[in-house]
């Protein structure tokens, strides 16, 4: 820099120092020209998306809530309800929730440490908080929308104030999100003075969470199934199958640890057993039911309407219906399990036939059947050892009850109504938080007995074409080794070329002590707590009732034995191990 006062020359060359000065100078002025452009642009107000998920849609909906409120020159920022601390959400100004409900009316996994946190006696007072809920269900379930219903309620018994209703969303849940979305935008908008639809900057686009696919429910993409192959024994309890889509020209893409929706349509021999029990032809055309103006009654029944779960509405219309029938006594005792024992194994047919004269007709009848909803599936492939393909493993339901062969809607479609090359519907459920890990180098413990064992398909497939050196772990078991031990082939082969470190077995009836998969995560309780001190990703896949939580019991007993710091300690690791995404469910 040249001392103060000194002259220059107009025609003398800058020296080094000069330049560099002067350069210095001219930044120092563009910089303060950005601050102040920054400050004319800034949003006023930052609104706090935040999301509860187990199967990534309520994360999608916070994602266009985002892109929405950024739309109209507001703050959004998108975080993952574990990932807030009661602390931070006291600190913030305006929040919306987007949460679904997993099972019987609980939290998401990535949601139940915040629950705990807000629900507790130490939670912060939050009367500088604004929010509103949006909450994703099924009405099939008694406990619909429990998770948004909770956190409403307790955010109100906080002190924060409601900008907007809670809505409640059933499994068809577009609409009604994006109407949720933009009534709650134009709150913001108004209480903000933010404009009405003010064009994002571009660096404030939305978070990428995943790109909307022109196939979904409503328009599913025809994939043609090329194969349908029994994996497990003929002489196994079990009818497990191994399935292929090609993709063809569909452009979707998918990621290991995503589902693929199955849009299923009905055994005909049920629908022809109903129109029978119903004295219709089948030919009648149905008008003034949602969705169905026009259509026969047959086509209806088979591709519309679910005939082998029967909706909650209809259960309490037969009820009203028939106060001194068996399923009227039940319901009126008002117990969940009894209900539900007594409803196991009956579909619609049968109880219409339990209901006898009592039976609605077939105009009442029909607006209490539910739309036909798709079923997902974990995929069992890796777009990476598969292109162009995706495989499903579906365990096929059959059982008999009331004297009737019973199946599954879509794994019996799958199994038996589909012909080689059969089209059938389908469209991707991503799975965002369900994924292998990202380091290549991380190790992985996998948990998935039965036809849980499918997305670590996919996982060991995908580690084996990215050339990962990451340790992989997998615990599986089912019935009968001889009969169950779906993909040994494959499974064996991946062991011997070092992709699958470790695996362990529990085939809980090869002896006259049952053994689990959990059993065998008890008798490596050493070596498992050293891969989670090393870094270990644990993922859970399978059912949700009973496996999980066994499962979840065990992890948490190997970590208070090795760590030796009672069971509190214990639940800490593992909810540290969750807010880092090292402790992931796939469960049903």
């Amino acid at each position: 820099m040249p001392p103060t006062g000194a002259l220059i020359p107009a025609d003398a060359p800058f020296s080094a120092d000069q330049e560099a000065w002067l350069a210095g100078f001219i930044a120092g002025i563009a910089a303060a020209g950005r601050r102040a452009a920054d400050k004319d642009t800034a949003p006023s107000v930052t609104v706090d998306v935040l999301y509860g998920t187990q199967t990534g849609n309520a994360e999608f909906l916070a994602g266009e809530a985002v892109a929405g409120l950024r739309a109209r020159g507001l703050g959004g920022r998108l975080t993952a309800l574990d990932d807030v601390t009661p602390d931070a959400l006291a600190a913030m100004s305006h929040v919306l929730v987007v949460v679904s409900t997993y099972g019987e009316g609980e939290m998401p996994d990535s949601a139940g440490l915040f629950w705990e946190a807000l629900s507790s006696d130490t939670a912060p007072r939050l009367e500088g908080v604004g929010y509103s809920v949006l909450g994703l269900g099924d009405r099939g379930y008694d406990d619909f929308c429990q998770a948004a219903k909770l956190i409403d309620t307790r955010l109100e018994q906080l002190g924060a104030a409601r900008l907007h209703e809670r809505v409640d969303c059933d499994v068809d849940f577009e609409e009604p999100g994006a109407a949720w979305t933009a009534a709650v935008l134009d709150v913001l908008a108004a209480e903000t003075g933010a404009a009405e639809a003010a064009p994002a900057p571009a660096a404030a686009a939305a978070p990428a969470t995943r790109v909307r696919s022109p196939w979904n429910k409503r328009t599913p993409y025809p994939s043609r199934l090329t194969v349908n192959r029994l994996l497990s024994s003929p002489d196994s309890a079990k009818e497990i199958r191994h399935y292929e889509f090609d993709l063809g020209d569909s452009g979707i893409t998918y990621a290991a640890g995503d589902a693929l929706a199955v849009v299923p349509v009905n055994d005909d021999a049920l629908v022809g057993a109903l129109l029978e029990h119903l004295g219709a032809t089948g030919d009648e055309t149905v008008d003034g039911v949602d969705g169905a103006q026009g259509q026969p009654l047959a086509e209806l029944l088979r591709t519309g309407r679910e005939i082998r779960t029967p909706s909650k509405e209809l259960i309490a219309d037969l009820a009203e219906r028939a106060p001194g029938s068996d399923l009227a006594s039940v319901v009126a005792h008002g117990d969940r399990s009894d209900l539900d024992s007594w409803l196991w194994g009956r579909d619609l047919l049968d109880l219409l036939r339990d209901a006898g004269p009592d039976a609605p007709g077939l105009d009442e009848l029909l607006p209490l059947l539910r739309p036909l909803q798709a079923r997902q599936y974990s995929i069992s492939s890796s777009p990476l050892a598969h292109p162009g393909s995706v495989h499903l493993t579906v365990a096929s339901v059959r059982y008999t009850s009331a004297g009737r062969r019973h199946a599954g809607v879509a794994s019996t479609y799958l199994a038996e109504r589909v012909a080689q090359d059969g089209q059938v519907g389908v469209y991707l459920q991503p799975n965002a938080a369900f994924g292998v890990p990202a380091d290549d180098d991380a190790p992985m413990i996998m948990i998935g007995p039965g036809t849980g064992v499918a997305p670590f398909r996919g996982f060991l497939h995908e580690r084996a074409a990215r050339g990962a050196t990451g340790r992989n772990w997998l615990f599986f078991g089912d019935q009968h080794r001889a009969t169950d031990f779906v993909y040994e082939d494959e499974l064996t082969a991946l062991r011997e070329r070092g992709v699958l470190t470790e695996l362990d077995l529990a085939f809980s009836r090869d002896q006259a002590e049952k053994i689990y998969v959990q059993t065998r995560m008890r008798e490596r309780a050493r070596e498992l707590y050293a891969w989670l001190e090393d870094g270990a990703h644990v993922y859970v896949c399978g059912d949700a009732t009973r496996m999980a939580k066994d499962v979840e019991a065990a992890l948490l007993g190997v970590i208070a034995g090795q760590r030796g710091r009672g069971e509190d300690d214990a639940a800490a690791y593992l909810a540290d191990l969750r807010r880092a995404k090292r402790y992931v469910r796939d469960v049903y």
